[in-house]
């Protein structure tokens, strides 16, 4: 089912949306809204809405390793995930909320999140303290009554213009466990004291709605003990379940990015001519760059997959390790292929004729975002060190 599902989605988005594209990324996200609900409203026609959520909900049930390959696909343009209601950070919350939120939560915020009618966003990381380190943050939620009150700072809270709501990662116990001092908290976003700072420039651009980034205060911020999501203290827990599938859908999003570039990359190379009868696509070094992206993607792709069908079989924290080398290797991936294929488009590479560009300023954040590559890798490292310790020190136990 997921190959018919991702075929239907790339020619929808070979027909409809290829072409308005370099319209699109000429203008604000916020004045495209009319006309990517029109094409919201045509995917739900096509019976190809939320691909990733239960039919009971109004999606096609996929499970993750199914929903991996429609990301793909839909990850071939920068609308794709949007159009379809699977984009992040809306993608995640509309998980956690399914998974852990009350019969009251779910019915306020999954609903119509779940339809398209809202957007939300998802406040973890704080500018005063190491994203890298996602224990260590200082906002506070301090239980008065039947209420929360939280004061706190917090920064690239990707979509939050435009959003109806927020989860607020927030200490709660202070003097817990680091892994058990946070809570996950529902906040409206026109709750009073909750202030939208501004959205921060990536790469000189600020961007607007769903297409941005932003600095959030929270100034006594107080809303319902109701709102919390899950239990108390298990906020790194819900958020490390967040993380898994997330990063499936991250990476063949990235993988579809890479496609879309790839194809580009190969027709530019095969029609540009450098001197008459002469094509790019003679020079050796361009050859290069084409048969190395190729292996690359196809390989990236094969680790996803293999890593999508372990969480399904055996669990997030058991897969734990792939999650890690896929976040490092696919974003690594995706950085040299977009360079490679800025390179061949040459100075037409760098404007926003094709989405080359758009790509290379917003995903550059790839090897950063949900960890940045060099946490991964030395904790996969650690671990795979551990292990052969303890292989080795059982050998010569054994002698």
């Amino acid at each position: 089912m997921s190959t018919e599902v991702a075929a239907r989605a790339r020619a929808f988005l070979e027909s409809e949306v290829h072409p308005r594209e370099r319209a699109f990324l000429a203008r604000p996200f916020r004045d495209l809204l009319p006309e990517l609900q029109q094409l919201r409203d045509e995917v739900k026609k096509r019976g190809l809405w939320a691909p990733h959520l239960p039919r009971e909900h109004g999606g096609l049930g996929l499970p993750l390793g199914d929903f991996a390959v429609v990301s793909a696909a839909l990850g071939e343009s920068p609308f794709g995930h949007y159009l379809f209601n699977c984009q992040a950070p809306d993608v995640g919350n509309q998980e956690l909320l399914l998974a852990h939120g009350t019969p009251a939560q779910r019915e306020r915020w999954f609903v119509p999140l779940a339809r398209g009618e809202i957007r939300s966003c998802f406040a973890m990381t704080e500018p005063e303290f190491a994203g890298s380190n996602p224990v260590w943050m200082e906002t506070r939620a301090v239980r008065d009554g039947d209420a929360y009150v939280i004061t706190g700072h917090k920064w690239f809270t990707s979509s939050a213009d435009g959003a109806a709501f927020t989860i607020v990662m927030a200490v709660t116990d202070p003097d817990a466990a680091p892994h058990r001092r946070a809570s996950q908290i529902i906040v409206p976003m026109d709750a009073p004291g909750l202030t939208l700072v501004r959205n921060i420039p990536v790469m000189g651009e600020a961007g607007s709605d769903y297409a941005s980034h932003a600095e959030l205060r929270f100034d006594g911020v107080r809303v319902p003990a109701a709102n919390l999501l899950g239990a108390e203290g298990e906020g790194f827990a819900l958020a490390q379940e967040r993380l898994g599938p997330g990063r499936i859908h991250h990476c063949m999003r990235w993988i579809g990015i890479c496609e879309r570039a790839f194809r580009l990359m190969v027709a530019r190379a095969a029609t540009r001519e450098l001197a008459p009868g002469e094509p790019l696509g003679r020079q050796q070094a361009v050859q290069h760059w084409i048969a190395e992206s190729r292996a690359e993607i196809d390989a990236a792709r094969l680790l996803v997959l293999d890593v999508a069908e372990r969480i399904e079989r055996e669990g997030a924290r058991a897969a734990r390790d792939g999650i890690s080398l896929i976040k490092f290797h696919v974003a690594g991936v995706l950085q040299r292929v977009l360079d490679r294929a800025i390179q061949v488009h040459g100075a037409l590479g760098m404007t926003d004729e094709t989405p080359l560009a758009y790509w290379y300023r917003h995903e550059r954040g790839a090897r950063i975002y949900d960890g940045p590559d060099e946490v991964h890798k030395s904790a996969v490292a650690r671990r795979i060190l551990e292990a052969a310790g303890m292989a080795r020190a059982a050998s010569e136990g054994a002698r």
